[in-house]
């Protein structure tokens, strides 16, 4: 386990919809400890691969106390919605309110290839949804309204870290996937 670079706003891999998870093995059990142990590090509520610059479907979360992950994840959205506050491990220093589903039933897969099932409300739903979304290529200052989204990008551009260089190492276990663009 290593705690891995979290990739930064602007790096292109974030943008970038991850492959579904074809092989359960010895380097995926290592990419999600690695996972787990630079969410928790960080600290955040989850971390999805392509944040470590790894282009799989894997995400950690880590609410209420309850540590996990989910692979290759197909959610289930209720149309009750909540609105609050949301913050991202790759757009460090920053919240802005964003709305998602009230509660959410996700069905993957662990680490083992065993399936499993994770159904919450209010943070863990929006944890679910913010990394899924992050698999899809998607961040959650796309899902701001118009004029909040406007001022969210100009003080993420104005931020300390904007522009920095992101590391240009493959660091996926994988030889295929999830190199650094």
């Amino acid at each position: 386990m290593a705690v891995q670079p979290i990739r930064l706003f602007g790096d292109p891999v974030l943008r970038t919809p991850a492959e579904p998870v074809r092989d359960f093995d010895k380097e995926l059990r290592k990419l999600v400890a690695d996972l787990t142990e630079t969410m928790l590090d960080a600290p955040g509520s989850g971390l999805a691969a392509p944040q470590i610059g790894v282009g799989l479907r894997v995400f950690t979360y880590h609410v209420d106390d309850v540590i996990g992950h989910l692979i290759n994840p197909q959610l289930d959205l209720s149309e009750e919605e909540q609105f609050g506050p949301e913050g991202c491990l790759s757009i460090p220093g920053f919240t802005f309110d964003c709305r998602r589903a009230l509660r959410v039933v996700a069905k993957g897969y662990d680490m083992h290839g065993e399936p499993v099932t994770v159904e919450g409300s209010d943070l863990l739903a929006r944890c679910v949804q913010h990394e899924t979304d992050h698999l899809d290529g998607v961040l959650f200052v796309d899902r701001l309204d118009r004029e909040a989204r406007k001022a969210a990008l100009r003080a993420i551009r104005e931020a300390e870290w904007a522009g920095a260089t992101p590391p240009q190492v493959r660091v996926s276990p994988h030889p295929t996937l999830g190199r650094a663009l």
